[in-house]
């Protein structure tokens, strides 16, 4: 019989650092961001900032904290294949709402 031996990598110390300190400076950024008006040069802006530092912390988490960085190809295509099919599902969701012309109804049907 053939012995699996697995590999297991082990992290460095520095990159869960680097990793806090990151989340830590972004953390700051977002509350920055919050207390400025960024709509007055342009409606969505806020959204974009938020969702923008919102997707470097969570690449920051999956890449280390779960080990993707280092994990097989496999494991790899199946995160950007989740990832493909989120914005997949957004796109759609998106589209549907900004087709409705009357919403929310001003009235109640009686």
């Amino acid at each position: 019989m053939a012995e699996h031996i697995s590999e297991h990598h082990t992290v460095p110390v520095k990159f869960y650092f680097g990793v806090f300190f990151l989340l830590m400076a972004l953390t700051g950024l977002t509350v920055y961001a919050a207390s400025i008006n960024l709509e007055e040069y342009w409606p969505p802006l806020n959204a974009i900032v938020a969702m923008t530092i919102a997707v470097i912390k969570a690449t920051a988490v999956v890449l280390i904290f779960m080990h993707a960085r280092w994990s097989s190809r496999l494991t790899q295509v199946i995160i950007v294949s989740g990832i493909f099919w989120l914005i997949i599902m957004l796109t759609l969701t998106l589209t549907d709402y900004h087709t409705r012309s009357a919403w929310p109804p001003t009235h109640l049907p009686q």
